[in-house]
């Protein structure tokens, strides 16, 4: 919601400077989102009068002028507007000048060989509108060599609020103007909407025929207007605000609509056929609206319409067939009541948002049909002249006297906040409430707070206009004794998990959790589609975690960055859960080139294969247990890629080298690779405390044997570790893969694996018998898997 500094005097008489209003209105939750001058960007700008203009030697389109800035001896400056002419006043910036509008800063240069000091500019170039068709024209009696800002008027700051969903009554300069009054920033000023009485009767017939749609429809006709362009102070109240000024009647809706919330609509009278009237739309009407663009209805959707056709999407926007012009001499003005669940659905259904619908979806004040109506009435007849009609009241607005009970000490035991009963009062009554006191306040909620609901509602009111930040600093009680811990066992999965990629060297990344469906389908789609995005390219739910880090790395690869090393611990979007994953992924160089290394060397499938089972293995899961098994997604290369398994169906790990398919739609080069960690299906270990186990060394020295076996070539070098492991538990500590041979000496189709098995005596050492009958099992393990023994 943006206003200016006087726009809001308009409605508060106050003396409080600008900073004041500013820190006040954060401080009340309409928090300042900026606050734009537009006198210190076009401070360098002075006016000017042309007092000679000849034609350029070298360009028939270009003019020499001779500049009197006010200020020293006339300039030359070259100009090719063909406005531009002797006795013309402009606006005029000198060398050094930065203008705005076309993002240059000004020097003395050589224009076709002429010189040229500065530039007379256009409304576009200051950035005060579009229109370039020639430079600034200004009254004869502009002071030449004054402030051209100061001297216009726009040395007025322009206010950026956020207003929250629920304060639909800020949708307005005078709603802020009345939470800045309660705050003790002046006084709000009345809203001066007296009935204009009609003249004759309207001509047109005016009804809603869709009570739950439109529950009341106001309008009235003033005929014998003039639809010219308005006045200056009401363009540049507009363009303060960064909307188009079009024509006096539709800028007047547009004024009232941001000074007091309240959407207004203008219909040229003789364009309509028959009676206006508020009813559903029939399934398959179409409407030509103001934004030029055709909208398909359906009979969920409220519309104003005529005899012969919709002109109007009720409370979101009006159609171009009814719309003013220049040649407009009658009017019908509306002013109406939507259902705020009916624009909502009906805006989400078009995706068609508008400044009308933002207000009516939030629930504009159903008591202000009169009022408004009123304001329009008296504004448009300033405007534009003519004779206003008698006002035509169609339906009821739904109006209600609500009531709510209160107690003052509600203050204290729900806001941490002591407000005295008198002050609690005046804060009440300054924002519009009615107070009647007694044990518990019945307190009146005026019609423009919808949001308004119990009690906690106005303990609210009472701290935010009072001020949080005199909510005291209380400790909480600690209980006496040791602190229990608070985070759940799957929470402290999650944080070892985050731990341990961290300390591995992972940079942690936190992604949107929606992505573009191009980038889904790279994924095998998403399970969910938002149908009220907030663009196109957030559009869809993730399916993984991998979406986010590869885009991530590409803008940084982009930008020059060698190595990437990602990992985010997050939810992923399927069908029918939300599990908890850590995705990670490597790209570019895993190590530099170097004089002793040589060249860079790349990441590949095995580097995320050790950071899942490192990161696993700090989760609690049991890697010894772990199998590697092939059929990783589709995302994954599929010879260069496997899953970690326990048991074929409980998967705790995808990793591997992604698919160049999957690079290239995001644009990456590899290799890149990736894992993702099911963070769910790692099961629970047991613990019998918060106490590590103490540390207990073996007494008797390991004891390690080599073994090499030869085996099909195609069996997984994993499938031979675990039958090893398994030859005896009790003895056997640990085995690992040291050699991988094929070539000279192995027979075709076969291959060679080097282990080492490594043996913890318990009580007593091994004895030759006991290493040769362990030695004799581990064989024969391996003889299972159609292994021999390598001479």
């Amino acid at each position: 919601m943006k206003f200016s500094l006087s726009w809001l005097k308009e409605h508060l008489e106050t003396d409080a400077s600008l900073e004041t209003i500013l820190e006040t209105l954060t401080s009340i939750g309409l928090e300042v989102e900026g606050v734009e001058n537009v006198a210190e960007k076009l401070a360098p700008f002075t006016i000017a009068r042309i007092i000679t203009a000849e034609r350029h030697p070298q360009a028939d389109k270009l003019q020499v002028l001779t500049v009197d800035t006010g200020r020293g001896d006339p300039l030359q400056v070259v100009c090719g507007a063909p406005n531009a002419r002797v006795g013309l006043v402009g606006v005029f910036g000198a060398p050094g000048a930065y203008v705005p509008g076309s993002d240059i800063t000004l020097k003395v240069a050589a224009i076709r060989g002429v010189e040229s000091n500065g530039m007379m500019c256009s409304v576009r170039e200051l950035e005060l509108g579009d229109e370039h068709d020639g430079i600034i024209a200004l009254p004869d009696d502009a002071p030449v060599g004054a402030s051209y800002a100061a001297w216009a008027g726009l040395d007025d700051p322009v206010i950026d609020v956020s207003v929250t969903p629920n304060r639909q009554d800020c949708m307005g300069v005078h709603g802020i103007a009345r939470d800045l009054a309660a705050a003790g920033l002046g006084t709000l000023k009345a809203v001066d909407a007296d009935e204009v009485a009609g003249s004759f009767p309207c001509p047109v017939e005016i009804r809603t025929d869709d009570p739950e749609g439109c529950p009341a429809f106001y309008g009235r006709v003033i005929r014998s207007v003039r639809n010219g362009p308005s006045p200056a102070w009401l363009q540049q109240r507009l363009k303060s605000v960064g909307l188009r000024p079009i024509s006096a009647l539709v800028d007047m809706t547009n004024y009232l609509m941001l000074g007091y919330g309240r959407p207004l609509h203008v219909y040229d009278v003789a364009k309509l056929k028959g009676a206006l009237v508020a009813r559903k739309a029939r399934d398959g009407e179409e409407i030509l609206a103001l934004n030029g663009k055709t909208y398909r209805l359906d009979s969920s959707m409220t519309v104003i319409a005529d005899d012969a056709h919709v002109h109007d999407i009720g409370g979101i926007m009006g159609g171009e067939d009814s719309g003013v012009g220049e040649d407009t001499t009658e009017i019908l003005i509306e002013c109406a009541y939507f259902d705020p669940e009916t624009i909502s659905r009906t805006g989400q259904k078009l995706a068609l948002t508008s400044d009308a619908r933002s207000r009516f979806e939030r629930g504009v004040d159903p008591a202000f049909l009169d009022a408004g109506l009123a304001l329009a009435t008296r504004l448009a007849l300033e405007l534009a002249g003519g004779e206003a009609s008698e006002p035509v009241r169609a339906g009821t607005p739904p109006v209600e006297d609500r009531t709510v009970d209160y107690s003052p000490a509600r203050a204290l035991e729900l806001g941490g906040i002591a407000v005295d009963e008198g002050r609690q009062k005046d804060i009440l009554n300054r924002l519009g409430f009615t107070v009647e006191e007694g044990p518990v306040w019945t307190i009146g909620v005026p019609s423009w707070r919808r949001d308004i609901d119990g009690s906690a509602d106005f303990v609210e009111e009472v701290a935010r206009i009072h001020g949080f930040d005199k909510v005291p600093a209380t400790p909480i009680v600690r209980a006496p004794g040791v602190a229990r811990p608070t985070a759940t066992p799957r929470q402290m999965l999650e944080r070892r998990a985050r731990r341990a990629a961290a300390a591995r060297g992972l940079n942690e990344a936190v992604t949107w959790s929606f992505i573009s469906e191009s980038q889904a389908e790279a994924f095998g789609g998403s399970a969910w589609i938002l149908a009220n995005p907030i663009s196109e390219e957030m559009k869809a739910m993730r399916p993984s975690l991998l979406p986010g880090l590869l885009a991530a790395a590409a803008r940084n690869m982009a930008r020059g960055a060698d190595s990437m090393r990602l990992f985010e611990v997050g939810r992923r979007y399927l069908a029918e859960s939300e599990p908890t994953t850590l995705g990670l992924l490597l790209a570019g160089d895993r190590q530099t080139r170097h004089w002793r290394t040589g060249k860079a060397q790349g990441f590949d499938a095995y580097d995320a294969k050790a950071e899942a089972l490192a990161i696993l293995a700090a989760a609690g899961a049991p890697v010894d247990s772990l199998q590697v098994l092939d059929g990783a997604s589709s995302i994954y290369h599929p010879g260069r890629s496997a899953r970690l398994c326990l048991g074929p169906k409980n998967v705790l790990a995808e990793f591997g080298e992604l698919h160049p398919a999957t690079l290239k739609a995001f644009d990456l080069d590899g290799p890149v690779v990736a894992a993702e960690i099911h963070l769910d299906s790692i099961p629970r270990r047991r613990s019998s405390g918060h106490m590590r186990d103490a540390y207990a060394p073996p007494a008797l020295q390991a004891v390690k044997r080599d073994f090499a076996f030869l085996l099909p070539s195609d069996t997984p070098a994993d499938t031979l570790l675990r039958a090893v492991r398994g030859a005896d538990k009790q003895a056997i500590l640990a085995v690992s893969l040291f050699d991988v041979f094929t070539g000279t000496g192995i027979p075709e189709g076969q291959k060679s694996l080097a282990v080492e098995v490594t043996l913890q005596p318990a009580e007593r050492s091994f004895t030759d018998e006991e290493l040769k009958a362990i030695s004799e099992r581990i064989v024969a393990a391996a003889a299972k898997l159609g292994a021999t023994l390598r001479a």
